[in-house]
């Protein structure tokens, strides 16, 4: 038996918020394991406050949450270990399209970019930080690991990330991203001499109102 790929066209969709032609910062948000863009943009509202255009991919793969006959919910995902390098390929590839859509009308000088994953998002956007075509200005990875196998001995990967503004969010009784998974994470930052903000606060694996504010209005 053996193993063959190919390149295939689809179409994928994403969720925006706000006035492109009034907003000073673009943010793209990709969402968590098992959730679908449009509801978790709902939980970034707060931030919709003319002066931000909130733009959310979703992940390539929907599948159904349970197979409950009266209740057949569905989330997505952004990738699996299954052939997950292809997958990662397939999604860097799609979230750079997303962003050439978003800015084909805009004038990227003018803007600042702002990069939010949350959960398995976190190192989605990671990847496409580091090994996308998107220029990002501040990077937020909340309540997710930051990808172990990224390579930060390239110098472009290295390069990339400490150009962006890179933030740690996590809840201090988040069962995922526990004491032990910060501190490698943090130690591995350091050790590649890439600068980083660490946020706490007081909960679980969520969305925090106050720390979106925060991050807001640094």
């Amino acid at each position: 038996m053996k193993e063959h790929h190919i390149s295939v066209k689809r179409t994928a969709r994403y969720f925006a918020l706000g006035d492109p032609a009034r907003a000073g910062e673009v943010w793209f948000a990709c969402h968590g394991y098992g959730q679908l863009a449009a509801r978790f943009l709902e939980k970034l509202r707060v931030l919709d406050d003319g002066r931000r255009y909130l733009v959310a991919p979703e992940g390539l793969s929907r599948f159904y949450l349970s197979e409950s006959p009266t209740e057949r919910r569905v989330g997505a995902s952004w990738m699996t270990r299954e052939d997950r390098l292809a997958e990662i390929e397939d999604y860097v590839r799609y979230l750079d399209a997303v962003y050439a859509d978003v800015f084909g009308s805009l004038d990227r000088a003018q803007l600042t970019v702002h990069a939010l994953g949350f959960s398995q998002g976190a190192s989605t956007v990671s990847r496409w930080a580091a090994m996308g075509k998107a220029g990002i200005d501040r990077l937020t990875l909340w309540g997710g690991e930051f990808p172990p196998d990224l390579d930060l001995t390239i110098d472009q990967v290295a390069r990339r990330l400490r150009h962006a503004r890179l933030a740690l969010v996590y809840g201090r009784s988040d069962e995922f991203i526990t004491p032990k998974v910060v501190s490698g994470i943090l130690d591995r930052l350091r050790q590649h001499g890439i600068p980083y903000e660490e946020i706490a606060f007081d909960g679980g694996h969520e969305l925090n109102e106050a720390v979106l504010r925060e991050l807001a209005n640094p």
